[in-house]
């Protein structure tokens, strides 16, 4: 049964970028105090028609009425909200990865409303016609993120009656893994047979051109910089690249990570960088947009 019902509410309310709540988007039902309510309303009316006593049965009608009104008062705080989501198309590990939801309505309305995302429950109140809220996911693992299932419900006025809606998101952001730094020097045998009869001059601040076989790790991983090693006779300039065969690791993962944190420097410093990956690769280049097809490259491999 429950199978039933989550596949139903999935189809009945997949949301997209932009919708407006009609009635057949909003569910109403008894609420919590609500069944307390009806048992009121049971134990007067018996009680007014076995002994015969129009003032109790006045009473029992009133309450009665009150609850259907409830339905009707809680029922309008749904109906003719318009919703538009606006996602982001890529994070982190690490990093809070936002949603904002924006509610428009055609005319003031106050309406007293409740979010709820996985465990957590937010209350907004509407009172303009524009209003945006804005909440935080954490992803923790990288790949591409589904986002979870927002609920948004009223039990306004009396809390005897509750409305709700579900937006099942469709919409996927592709997360990059967490940038990580080396906690030693690595050195690959080649790179070792290179430089193994040459002078050491100096340490020198990492250049757009430098080849990344050149990066000093042990300054990287004390948080001081990218800095290459400069020999006698290795001052040739080659293309900067971040060859996913060159992370000094055989975790596929931290290569990744690795591979993340040397983006991130080269971004902090302005130097021009090239990705390689197993399956993909990514032309030199630097800036916003390059940040942005590196993050989405390592996300997807």
């Amino acid at each position: 049964m429950q199978s039933f019902w989550a596949k139903w509410t999935k189809k009945r309310f997949s949301f997209t970028r932009q919708k407006t709540l009609m009635q057949k988007d909003v569910l109403v039902f008894i609420y919590q105090q609500g069944y307390l309510y009806l048992v009121l309303i049971l134990i007067t009316f018996i009680a007014g028609v076995n002994y015969a006593n129009n003032l109790i049965l006045g009473f029992c009608f009133l309450i009665s009425a009150i609850l259907c009104i409830s339905f009707y008062i809680t029922f309008k705080q749904l109906h003719g909200l318009e919703i538009e989501v606006s996602y982001a198309e890529q994070g982190q590990v690490g990093q809070p990865l936002r949603l904002d939801l924006y509610f428009k309505q055609s005319q003031p309305q106050a309406r007293y409303l409740w979010v709820q995302v996985d465990e957590q429950i937010d209350h907004i109140l509407l009172s303009d016609l524009q209003h945006r809220y804005t909440f935080e996911l954490n992803p923790d693992s990288r790949g591409l993120f589904i986002y979870p299932t927002v609920k948004l419900f009223s039990v306004y006025p009396f809390g005897l009656v509750r409305a709700w809606t579900y937006l099942y998101l469709t919409e996927q952001s592709w997360i990059a893994p967490r940038a990580e730094y080396p906690t030693i020097e690595q050195q690959h045998s080649q790179q070792k047979q290179e430089l193994e009869f040459d002078e050491f001059r100096e340490l020198r601040n990492f250049r757009q051109g430098d080849s990344i076989q050149a990066v000093s790790w042990k300054q990287v991983a004390r948080g001081q910089g990218l800095y290459v090693k400069v020999f006698e006779q290795h001052d040739d300039q080659h293309s900067v690249e971040i060859d996913y065969q060159h992370m000094p690791s055989s975790d596929h993962e931290e290569k990744l990570r690795l591979m993340m944190g040397l983006v991130e420097q080269c971004e902090q410093q302005q130097c021009a960088y090239r990705l390689l990956l197993p399956h993909a690769e990514l032309s030199k280049g630097i800036g916003e947009q390059q940040l942005l097809q590196a993050k989405r490259l390592l996300a997807q491999t």
